[in-house]
C-alpha cells in the first residue's frame, strides 16, 4: 500500500514537472515572456482620400495564417473633419460594411442645430482588408493625423502554445493514472489534479484565442468632428496671413451674432430696465426744486492805518 501511494505521488510530481519546463515563464495563468515585445508606431498627416498605411506590409494576411510567421497586431488611429457630418458619417459606415468590418464602440456629442456634432468609433477590421479600409475612410473628410501601432507578441505567443502542450501531456497522463488507481482516496487526488490543469488548459486556450483575434483583426479608432471650415493646411506666409484674416472676420461676425442673440434672450431684462429708468426720469423731473438763499453780505476788512509818530522828546545822552 505504502509503495503504491509513493508511485502515484511520483508519477504526479512527475506531471507536474513536465507541465512547468513547457513554459519559458508564466506568471498568474497570463502570458508574460522574458523578451520585451516589438512595438514600432507611425504618427503623420495626410489629405483627404489619401490614407493608406505606411506600417503594414503588403502581404499581412497571409502572415497572420500562417503559424510560422510573426504575430504582430496591427492598430491604427485616425483624426478628422468635415463640413457635412451626415456624409461623412455614411461614407465612414459604407467603409466598415464593405471591408468586412464592424464597430466595436460608437459615441456622438453635439446636436445638428449647432453644427458642433463629433463623434468617437471604434472599427474591427481583418487584417487583409486593414489598408483597404483606411484608403475608405479617407475619403469621409479631411484626414488631420494618423497613428499606427505595431506590437510583436510572437514570443508572448508561443509562450502559451508550450503551455498548453505541456498541460495536454499532463492530462494524459493524470488520466491514464486515474485508470490505474485501487483506492478511492488516490482516485479523489488525482481528480482533484485533474481539474487544476483542466483550469488552466481553458485559461490558456481562451488567451490564444484572444490573441489570435488581435492578429486577425486590427483595432481602428476614429474620430469625427463637424466644423464650419476645414482646417486650412497652407504652409506659405501669404496664406497664413489670407487665414488670419478670415478668421478674424469669422470671429467678428460670431461675436456679432453672439451678442444680438443674447439681447433676445434677455429681452424682458431690457424692457423693464428702460420702464424703470423712464419712471426715475419723470419722478426726478416733478420733484420741486430748492430756492436759493441769497448769499449773505460780506464785511470788508478793517482798514490799516498808518502809525503816526509819537510826539515825546527823544532822550539825550
Amino acid at each position: 500500500m505504502k509503495n503504491r501511494i509513493i508511485r502515484i505521488t511520483a508519477a504526479l510530481a512527475a506531471a507536474a514537472l513536465l507541465a512547468g519546463c513547457g513554459s519559458i515563464s508564466s506568471k498568474d495563468g497570463g502570458y508574460y515572456t522574458t523578451e520585451a515585445a516589438a512595438q514600432e508606431s507611425y504618427n503623420y498627416d495626410s489629405a483627404a482620400g489619401g490614407t493608406d498605411s505606411s506600417l503594414m506590409p503588403a502581404n499581412a494576411a497571409e502572415a497572420a495564417t500562417d503559424e510560422t510567421a510573426q504575430k504582430i497586431i496591427y492598430n491604427a488611429s485616425l483624426s478628422m473633419e468635415s463640413t457635412d457630418f451626415d456624409a461623412a458619417r455614411e461614407t465612414l459606415m459604407a467603409a466598415v460594411e464593405a471591408n468586412d468590418a464592424w464597430m466595436e464602440s460608437v459615441s456622438v456629442y453635439g446636436t445638428e442645430k449647432d453644427h458642433d456634432r463629433s463623434a468617437d468609433y471604434t472599427v474591427r477590421v481583418p487584417v487583409d482588408n486593414y489598408r483597404a479600409f483606411l484608403a475608405a475612410v479617407g475619403e469621409a473628410g479631411s484626414v488631420r493625423n494618423v497613428s499606427e501601432n505595431a506590437e510583436n507578441i510572437t514570443s508572448s505567443y508561443i509562450d502559451v502554445q508550450a503551455r498548453l502542450t505541456a498541460l495536454e501531456a499532463q492530462r494524459t497522463r493524470l488520466n491514464e493514472l486515474a485508470d490505474q488507481a485501487e483506492t478511492t482516496a488516490d482516485l479523489l487526488e488525482i481528480e482533484s489534479q485533474l481539474s487544476d490543469v483542466q483550469y488552466q488548459l481553458e485559461n490558456y486556450t481562451r488567451q490564444l484565442r484572444n490573441m489570435d483575434q488581435q492578429v486577425s483583426y486590427s483595432t481602428v479608432d476614429i474620430y469625427l468632428q463637424e466644423v464650419v471650415t476645414l482646417t486650412p493646411t497652407g504652409v506659405t506666409f501669404t496664406e497664413r496671413i489670407a487665414d488670419a484674416f478670415g478668421g478674424g472676420w469669422d470671429a467678428f461676425v460670431g461675436f456679432v451674432q453672439g451678442l444680438v442673440i443674447a439681447l433676445v434672450y434677455l429681452w424682458p431684462v431690457v424692457l423693464i430696465a428702460v420702464v424703470v429708468v423712464f419712471i426715475l426720469r419723470k419722478v426726478w423731473k416733478k420733484r420741486p426744486k430748492k430756492e436759493k438763499l441769497p448769499k449773505p453780505a460780506q464785511t470788508p476788512p478793517p482798514a490799516e492805518y498808518p502809525v503816526k509818530p509819537s510826539d515825546e522828546p527823544k532822550p539825550k545822552y
